[in-house]
C-alpha cells in the first residue's frame, strides 16, 4: 500500500509556472507507474501525464504536451508536475495516482486504473 500527498500548488498568473510534488510513503514506490489527472469545478476528472516505473515512458494529454512535464526520483518516492506556460482553463484540483503496471513499462492514462490517490493541491491560474 502506498499513501501519497500533493503540494506545490498555488495561484499563479497566465504564462507563470508551477512545479507540483508528490510524495509517496512506503518502500514500493518504485514499484508503482505514476500519473497525474486534474478536476475543475463541475468538470469529470481528467488525464494530464503519466509515467512508467522506471521513468522511460512518459504519456500526455495534447492539451499539457509540451507545457508539462512529469518526473519520478525514485530514491526521494517522488513524482513531480512541472508546468509551465499556464493557462487559465490548466485551474484544477490536481491528483496524483499510483497504478500497479501490467508490466514494467506499461502506463496507464484512465482513472478507474488507479489504485491510489492523494488529497489534492489546488491550481488557480489568473487571466
Amino acid at each position: 500500500q502506498v499513501q501519497l500527498v500533493e503540494s506545490g500548488g498555488g495561484l499563479v498568473q497566465a504564462g507563470g509556472s508551477l512545479r507540483l510534488s508528490c510524495a509517496a510513503s512506503g518502500r514500493t514506490f518504485s514499484s508503482y507507474a505514476m500519473g497525474w489527472f486534474r478536476q475543475a469545478p463541475g468538470e469529470e476528472r481528467e488525464f494530464v501525464a503519466a509515467m512508467s516505473v522506471d521513468g522511460d515512458i512518459t504519456y500526455y494529454a495534447d492539451s499539457v504536451k509540451g507545457r508539462f512535464t512529469i518526473s519520478r526520483d525514485n530514491a526521494k518516492n517522488t513524482v513531480y508536475l512541472q508546468m509551465n506556460s499556464l493557462k487559465p482553463e490548466d485551474t484544477a484540483v490536481y491528483y496524483c495516482a499510483a497504478v500497479t503496471p501490467y508490466y514494467r513499462g506499461s502506463i496507464h492514462w484512465t482513472s478507474h486504473e488507479y489504485d491510489y490517490w492523494g488529497q489534492g493541491t489546488q491550481v488557480t491560474v489568473s487571466s
